[in-house]
């Protein structure tokens, strides 16, 4: 029998290279390799001069400021979206790629153990993650990006502009937080642990992650939860690690970041709205820009994918770069 939420992947998977971006994988180091779905030109661009792309793992800021030949395009043209914990990045972003590729050249990272990517490494920090994304960007010939993070991608994106402010010019977080890594209101709504809510076991477990996470509880038939219960929580034991770690963690220190955009499910039953309230207040400087989006849950870019695009794409058009 066909499995519902894999046929969807292949889709999705098919829809984006219509739109013209394709996977492509980058190896980091010896033992870690990452997927990403790049703009085609850019793998064109790489098979055609694939060592001028190659940056030694000495020297991170160096890779940065290289003039790569594919690494042209301002921050304004360039968007990174990083996915959160329930699905890797083109099943989380299948309804912005589209809308965006138009005007910007979109790079969609599959975070370590999701989609194609892997690590031989023992290290389960986030901010292994986001030295593994930025690495792979560069090798790509990226110099500059605006990024936009979900979730756990938020929580990976404010730690790539805190450490790499040469790389990310901008960004945009929806349903994540900057000062504690698991402010979340999981004991209020039936959950003891990040991995007991992310990486549910059961058919019944997958269902109240989408009631938790959606601002109407949408129906599906037990068929489609059981699919997606097959498809989306492999590695189990790599990302529960991550979970782990991510419990222990603090969230970065306190920062005036330039140009950051706060873009919110306001029925956000995890990270309510008063967390972006609270940091935009409290943490991230007087430019900070906050906009919550009616009748939309954690998952805002699924439930209400027009109206969030609209959002974030009139975010996008005020930037300016940094030359």
């Amino acid at each position: 029998m066909v499995n519902l939420v894999a046929a969807q992947k292949s889709l999705a998977h098919w829809l984006m290279k219509q739109a013209g971006v394709v996977p492509h994988t980058v190896e980091i180091e010896q033992g870690t390799v990452m997927n990403f779905w790049v703009p085609t030109e850019t793998v064109k661009t790489q098979s055609k001069d694939k060592a001028s792309n190659i940056i030694n793992n000495g020297g991170h800021n160096e890779g940065i400021k290289s003039k790569s030949k594919s690494a042209a395009k301002p921050v304004v043209d360039l968007v990174v979206l990083i996915h959160g914990f329930a699905a890797e990045g083109i099943v989380t972003w299948q309804f912005q790629v589209g809308s965006l590729t138009n005007k910007y050249s979109v790079y969609v990272p599959d975070l370590l153990f999701f989609g194609g990517s892997t690590s031989s490494r023992t290290d389960r920090s986030k901010a292994f993650q986001e030295e593994c994304v930025a690495k792979g960007l560069w090798k790509l010939g990226v110099k500059r990006c605006t990024v936009v993070g979900f979730s756990y991608g938020g929580m990976v994106a404010f730690e790539m502009a805190e450490k790499y402010p040469e790389l990310v010019d901008a960004f945009v977080v929806s349903g994540s937080s900057i000062y504690n890594a698991v402010h979340t209101n999981l004991y209020n709504i039936g959950f003891n642990s990040l991995s007991e809510f992310l990486l549910p076991t059961s058919v019944e477990g997958v269902n109240k992650l989408f009631k938790v996470a959606t601002y109407k509880n949408i129906w599906f038939p037990y068929r489609v939860y059981r699919d997606f219960l097959k498809v989306m929580f492999n590695n189990r034991e790599e990302k529960a690690e991550f979970l782990d770690e991510l419990e222990k963690q603090k969230g970065c220190t306190k920062h005036k970041f330039q140009q950051i955009h706060l873009l919110w499910g306001e029925n956000d039953k995890i990270f309510l709205l008063d967390v972006a309230q609270r940091m935009k207040k409290r943490q991230l400087g007087e430019k900070v820009t906050l906009h919550g989006i009616k009748k939309a849950g954690h998952l805002v870019h699924v439930e209400r994918p027009c109206a969030y695009n609209r959002c974030l794409k009139e975010f996008l058009a005020t930037l300016t770069t940094e030359d």
